[in-house]
């Protein structure tokens, strides 16, 4: 009974997350729009915001409660979920295009920044420092994507903008709401995950690389099966990578900057599936900008070996 009852606390802790993380987007998004702030400004910062919020209220919750296990693996998991199986999965369905900004820098950029994340960690803790270092490299990709997007050869994500019929109290309403259920859902997901690990006698690792990470990356899943029906395949791809590079620049920084956060040696090895999964990626789309039938069953198959190991060491 009492697993059950931990299985629903996760689900309503997913749910939180992810409607919380819409509603604040769309309320702030709104609330911008009515005071002018360029449509790019609230795409690149706003929005993009929004499908990191459930990595970085989990992150930042589990962290301040010091667990950890779950601080990291829920990001490192969530990018590899991201690469391996939510492009995987798109790209067999259909070929996904990448943009040539994404092969040139973005997608570099992801490996090296999770090889940096990687070095930090070496010495068993993400402290202060570790933290002012991944944000200044995650200001320099941020400059990136404004130049980027100014020079026209790239789009920020979609904005909602203000009708006549949107009155400031209820999007501040909606608004508040939407960050409350974040920060609700947060706690709820981090507890349930970490009681359904002491029931099933696995570690908070394993749950965080799993369960939680797939919890956490359902908005980019759902992102980049909309956008590839629309056609916008080279959106699908861009959204996971951009997702990958907020999650460690942004959502670890910050929360090494809050508080110090142990990196456990068993993190290695998954920071390093990490960067072999974009790694995988670009090799895949290396020579024509697209991901094909072939690519994405690789990337399965490469998932799939990953899953079987975590089981193998849970």
């Amino acid at each position: 009974m009492q697993i059950i009852v931990q299985l629903l606390l996760l689900l309503l802790g997913f749910v939180l997350l992810i409607k919380g993380a819409d509603k604040f987007v769309e309320g702030s998004s709104k609330i911008a729009d009515k005071f002018h702030i360029p449509q790019l400004v609230i795409g690149l910062t706003i929005v993009a915001f929004g499908t990191s919020a459930p990595e970085a209220a989990v992150s930042i919750t589990a962290a301040l409660n010091k667990n950890a296990d779950i601080a990291i693996s829920n990001v490192v998991g969530s990018n590899i979920f991201n690469i391996l199986i939510i492009i995987g999965i798109t790209s067999i369905i259909l070929p996904l295009t990448i943009q040539k900004s994404t092969l040139r820098f973005e997608l570099p950029y992801v490996i090296i920044t999770t090889l940096v994340l990687l070095l930090l960690g070496l010495d068993g803790t993400l402290s202060f420092v570790d933290g002012v270092i991944l944000w200044v490299m995650f200001i320099i990709f941020f400059i990136y994507l404004i130049k980027l997007s100014k020079s026209g050869q790239a789009q920020a994500d979609e904005v909602a903008e203000a009708s006549e019929k949107d009155k400031m109290p209820i999007l501040l309403l909606l608004t508040v709401l939407g960050m409350a259920a974040i920060i609700i859902g947060s706690n709820i997901t981090v507890d349930s995950a970490t009681k359904l690990a002491e029931i099933f006698g696995m570690s908070p690792r394993f749950i965080g690389l799993t369960i939680v990470a797939f919890g956490t990356s359902l908005p980019e899943l759902i992102t980049s099966i909309t956008a590839a029906k629309r056609g916008k395949d080279d959106i699908a791809v861009g959204n996971i990578v951009g997702s990958n590079l907020f999650n460690i620049l942004f959502v670890l920084a910050t929360t090494s900057l809050i508080t110090p956060v142990p990196f456990a040696k068993s993190f290695i090895i998954d920071t390093i599936v990490a960067i072999a999964a974009a790694v995988i990626l670009l090799v895949c789309v290396f020579r024509d900008r697209k991901v094909g039938k072939k690519g994405g069953i690789i990337m399965i198959i490469c998932y799939v070996a990953y899953f079987g190991y975590l089981v193998f060491l849970k």
